[in-house]
């Protein structure tokens, strides 16, 4: 099947006239399209009535952009206070750290750049939810976000107007995206997700204007649409992982039109060759060069040393500018007697750390807590020692000794004086491995203290390299490897991460360590630049890190996790800022109304979808009019079904924490998908019921009350995405008094 491409055509105008050959045949053919095409336009129509057509279309679009910006920018100073996670964006984003490194890529340098111009000046302490803004400019950020966002609407509009070719069928998906609180609410706030859904609306509608181009292939709009839906697919992806979902959705689309242009025998292959090589270029090259770019600039942007540090390699730490590591000379060697960190090679697990808080009652032996911390502290300060004595070892009048591999040492917490200590007492995590703690008064203690280091690959004997060495702790007594399980601890460990001693000793980056830090006054230091990490391996790594903390995130004190059969029935929301009728209120939630109807349209598009295939399968001869609005139907609303799809069912095999506005990104599909069914069931109702004299109206009416329907849901649940001051929804008194229809709503 090819890919859609609008409406399509009846099926009796697919199917080749048969009994007649050669100039016959293509006369008669000549008279029957002529014969249909004016039955079905009586009267041709005049230069100027095109040209009121066209104007009457542009000026619907310039309405519903109109209105869309006019909803996204009402009220949106309010409320002057950081709303959920604004904390986090806004800190990422602030231009006070602007070349600092961080975790986080394009769009917090675009949110930064849009607060720079605006003119903040990046002096605000972000703290909490809450906290007011004051004098501080926060709007050029914000309208950065609801500038994209607004462009949802005309982008969807378009999108639906392409695969239907129907007016009415794209103003309703129009109205939906238009009063939908819950997409509004995302849109007015300093968040990735306006951002994240324009990219993917720039892909989709890109993709549906190439597809409605394949009549003149390699034509200057075809070019165009071709190389945009590569530029925001780079987009979509540099967002959020999310975007491979559009990807996969531009992918499959491609595969389908590669297939069918390789099945049209009128085509030669080297101009199947060359639209192959065209979609490799702009849909595979492009939105590579362009997404790696993007990390190019951001590696030589935020070169400075950041908050997110600790989350990568020591080699990486290198190359930042105010890193301890950068242009850091170091002795090469381990001593004993050096004072060191010690991190683990698994990305994003951090440094070996203790600090004076003891395990709680239950948890283990009640002994002080060793665990992993991601960033720099003087609690990661570790002092090597020999197993067997407490002499100093930087005694002018003792010679330096090396640490080599199979030597027995003893860790000796700096901060504390505690020895890095195991037994046999269960992990408080991780119950087959055993407790990791602090032991000892003074660097004093037992034998459950010794530990032997060994490097991955060498003999014994061989000195251990600062960086380089791949070091493991194999603790004496119980045969056990240091580790981390990489699991967050409760509160009592500062959820910090687990450390344990695993009695599993295959090799993996969970046991596997460097030494980082190295201070030993009695050697000499060596330069640290050579070891910096060349851009594929700095890409690389970049993206493991935020892989592993994107599946490591938790949900912070008064947030609502939910699970993905929650969203489309719209079970549960989020509250943005306010918990109590003081307060000033933002809660999201989609407009039930729309939200439902989206529902609903799901539904009946499998039950009408499946009994319309299953009719053309079984060779049944529709009307011209019913055939057209079939394929429009199939192919149109398959499109955004797919759509649908591909962005909703993978959060269900996602191990992460999940929130509601996970679904956004699907729901803009399913509210393109009302709009296509509603127009198109309305219109073959109108058709079925030709003979009754109003049968015209059928879907005027429709269309007007679903418009209007959900125009008044708006009105009603609006306070949700502007605000609300007062009464909760509970109270008789409250504006939203008898509008808490599920008890899971929390307004």
């Amino acid at each position: 099947m090819p890919p859609a491409t609008g409406g399509g055509l009846a099926e009796s105008e697919l199917r080749p006239r048969r009994g007649r050959c050669g100039p016959q045949a293509a006369r008669a053919a000549r008279r029957d399209v002529a014969a249909e095409a004016a039955a079905r336009s009586p009267k041709r129509p005049t230069r100027g009535s095109r040209r009121f057509e066209a104007a009457g279309r542009w000026a619907l679009l310039a309405l519903v952009t109109l209105l869309s910006f006019a909803t996204r920018f009402h009220r949106l100073a309010e409320p002057p206070h950081i709303c959920w996670r604004e904390v986090q964006r806004t800190e990422e984003s602030s231009p006070k750290d602007f070349s600092s490194f961080c975790l986080f890529f394009s769009p917090q340098m675009l949110i930064g750049l849009a607060g720079y111009l605006s003119g903040y000046d990046g002096t605000f302490l972000f703290q909490k939810p809450g906290d007011k803004y004051e004098h501080h400019s926060y709007m050029g950020m914000r309208g950065f976000c609801a500038f994209l966002g607004s462009w949802l609407v005309p982008f969807a509009y378009l999108t639906v107007l392409d695969l239907s070719k129907s007016l009415s069928a794209a103003l309703l998906t129009a109205a939906l995206l238009t009063f939908d609180t819950g997409c509004l609410t995302l849109s007015q706030y300093i968040l990735l997700d306006p951002i994240l859904m324009f990219f993917i609306m720039a892909a989709m509608l890109s993709m549906v204007k190439y597809n409605s181009c394949a009549n003149r292939p390699f034509s200057a709009p075809w070019w165009f649409w071709l190389s945009l839906t590569g530029v925001s697919l780079a987009g979509a992806l540099g967002v959020k992982f999310v975007g491979l979902f559009i990807i996969l959705q531009v992918g499959l689309n491609t595969i389908a039109d590669l297939w069918y242009l390789f099945g049209d025998l009128s085509l030669s292959l080297v101009t199947v060759g060359k639209h192959l090589t065209a979609r490799i270029l702009c849909l595979i090259v492009l939105p590579l060069a362009l997404y790696t770019a993007t990390f190019a600039v951001h590696f030589m942007v935020l070169s400075k040393s950041g908050p997110g540090d600790g989350f990568f390699s020591s080699a990486f730490q290198a190359r930042l500018s105010g890193n301890n590591l950068h242009n850091a000379s170091i002795p090469e060697h381990l001593a004993y007697g050096s004072v060191i960190t010690v991190k683990n090679l698994r990305m994003a697990i951090g440094y070996l750390h203790s600090h004076r808080h003891l395990y709680p009652e239950g948890i283990g032996a009640r002994q002080q807590q060793v665990t992993t911390y991601l960033h720099k502290d003087y609690n990661n300060l570790w002092i090597i020692k020999k197993h067997n004595t407490n002499s100093d070892p930087l005694d002018p009048s003792f010679p330096v000794e090396f640490v080599r591999h199979g030597d027995i040492i003893r860790l000796e917490h700096k901060e504390t004086s505690r020895n890095l200590h195991s037994h046999y007492h269960e992990a408080p995590l991780t119950r087959k491995h055993y407790q990791v703690t602090g032991y000892g008064i003074n660097g004093t203690g037992d034998s459950n203290d010794f530990w032997r280091i060994e490097v991955v690959n060498r003999k014994f004997g061989n000195r251990i390299k600062v960086l380089r060495s791949r070091i493991r702790l194999i603790h004496l007594v119980t045969g056990c490897v240091l580790g981390s399980s990489g699991k967050v601890l409760p509160k009592w460990g500062w959820e910090q991460l687990e450390v344990t001693c695993t009695p599993y000793l295959k090799e993996t980056l969970n046991s596997i360590w460097n030494v980082e830090d190295h201070i030993n006054p009695k050697l000499p230091n060596i330069s640290l630049n050579v070891l910096q990490p060349s851009f594929p391996e700095i890409l690389l790594e970049s993206h493991m890190v935020m892989i592993r903390g994107n599946s490591g995130l938790k949900p912070k004190d008064n947030e609502f996790t939910s699970k993905p059969w929650h969203w489309p029935i719209n079970y549960q929301g989020l509250r943005f800022s306010g918990i109590n009728d003081t307060d000033f209120r933002v809660y999201l939630l989609g407009n039930p109304v729309v939200w439902w109807l989206n529902l609903l349209s799901i539904a009946l598009y499998l039950l009408s979808g499946s009994i319309i295939a299953i009719a053309i399968q079984r060779g049944a001869q529709l009307p011209a009019e019913v055939a057209g609005l079939s394929q429009v139907l199939l192919r149109g609303g398959g499109q955004v079904l797919l759509g649908w799809t591909l962005h909703y069912f993978p959060f269900f095999l996602m191990g992460r924490v999940l929130y509601f506005h996970h679904y956004f990104p699907a729901m803009l599909f399913s509210s393109m998908l009302t709009g296509i069914l509603w127009d198109t069931l309305l219109r073959l109702c109108a058709w079925g019921l030709a003979s009754w004299p109003l049968a015209r109206g059928i879907h005027v009416v429709g269309i007007l009350s679903l418009l209007l329907g959900t125009a008044y849901s708006f009105y009603l649940f609006h306070p949700l995405a502007y605000g609300m001051v007062g009464p909760l929804a509970q109270d008789p008194r409250s504006p939203m008094a008898g509008l808490r229809w599920l008890d899971s709503w929390d307004f």
